[in-house]
């Protein structure tokens, strides 16, 4: 009988988030963690500019983005790789850089997608202990041995908004082995404010052993074109780059990227409208009762009581049945939190007068 190797079929495959809700046509989707004002203009204009040229393949080596990216971060431009999305680029590390039997290490809850490219390379994947939803690096090092070939990072992390500051990236860095990579997976970078905080592009230009990813999906708004970027050493780049598919980053993904890039003002009022909703919704689940882990993040994290009538399952079936859409996480074995995006204005004062009915339910005396 035909079957995939061992490896594969112990994967799980990925889950995304609710898109749909019975009885409505649009509920509120505040599962993905989506830019809730959209895109630039500029870049929705370039994206339908470029559907008149659909019968053209796309430049494989994307020279107009990477061009715009080195300028934009003083990067050099040999030392980037495009994909699509960020996912793309932790599949293409892995594929290049790890063997059968060799092992990978990340966070107790990092994103789903380190986990299924270390199974796809029939490689252990070891989880290091997190401190209150929080990468503890001192875990993570004594995850580490000989055959450990990838640290993933995600900084803020997915799913739980929480992050460290450049100390502890660097220390992290300095006590790994030369052959052992570290990730510095960026996707939230744009959303993390304090001046403690690194995206890392500093240490990956002096380190030989560092590769960091960005997306345009997040604060950029592009989440359907699939495009994103990495920066890191040359052999890094250089394994990559020979294995990537000629063609991964498509004409409307490459030119709308640019003109994203390019719009400084919706960016900034992207940060500015996330940094703004971000404690309020935050405050607001507090009120009801949930515990809100700090996050530098698009999104929160809400942890729910363990009592009937008023756990993190419930809650989240009961705002589904309402038209909101948020994101459950007991595929992370975060059973008790709910990861919540922040949404439109709308939509954010929705989820919260919809919670608030939930807990008033909860609280009502059951008839005799």
């Amino acid at each position: 009988m035909l079957e995939p190797k061992w490896s594969v079929m112990t994967i799980s495959p990925y889950v995304a988030g609710k898109r749909q809700a019975e009885g409505f046509a649009n509920p509120a989707k505040m599962s993905a963690n989506e830019n809730p004002l959209g895109s630039s203009d500029a870049a929705r204009a370039v994206f339908a500019a470029a559907s008149q040229r659909l019968h053209l393949y796309p430049d494989p080596r994307a020279t107009v983005l990477r061009t715009a990216i080195a300028e934009k971060f003083a990067l050099e431009p040999e030392r980037l790789i495009f994909g699509c999305g960020s996912d793309e680029l932790f599949f293409l590390l892995s594929l290049a850089f790890v063997r059968p039997g060799d092992n990978v290490v990340q966070p107790r809850y990092g994103f789903t997608s380190y986990r299924i490219a270390a199974a796809a390379c029939a490689a252990e994947m070891r989880y290091a202990d997190e401190l209150n939803l929080t990468v503890d690096v001192d875990a993570l090092l004594r995850s580490v041995d000989y055959k450990t070939r990838i640290v993933f990072v995600a900084n803020p992390g997915n799913p739980t908004g929480t992050w460290i500051g450049g100390k502890d990236i660097r220390r992290l860095q300095a006590g790994l082995p030369e052959d052992t990579v570290l990730v510095l997976d960026s996707a939230y970078a744009e959303f993390a404010g304090d001046p403690a905080y690194e995206d890392g592009l500093a240490l990956a230009r002096e380190s030989g052993n560092v590769l960091v990813t960005r997306t345009f999906s997040k604060l950029h708004g592009l989440a359907a074109l699939r495009i994103g970027w990495g920066y890191g050493a040359p052999a890094i780049i250089d394994g990559m780059d020979r294995i990537r598919s000629p063609f991964n980053a498509s004409v409307p993904a490459q030119e709308a990227a640019v003109a994203a890039l390019a719009d400084e003002a919706f960016q900034q009022r992207s940060i500015a409208f996330v940094e703004g909703w971000r404690p309020r919704l935050a405050k607001g689940l507090e009120a009801l009762g949930c515990q809100v882990f700090p996050s530098a993040t698009n999104f929160v994290l809400a942890r729910f009581p363990t009592a009937p009538g008023r756990t993190a399952a419930e809650a989240e079936a009961y705002l589904t049945r309402h038209g909101i859409l948020v994101r459950g996480l007991a595929n992370y074995g975060l059973d008790d939190c709910l990861r919540i995006s922040i949404g439109t204005d709308a939509e954010n004062a929705a989820v919260l007068e919809a919670l608030g009915a939930f807990f008033k339910a909860a609280e009502a005396p059951v008839p005799a």
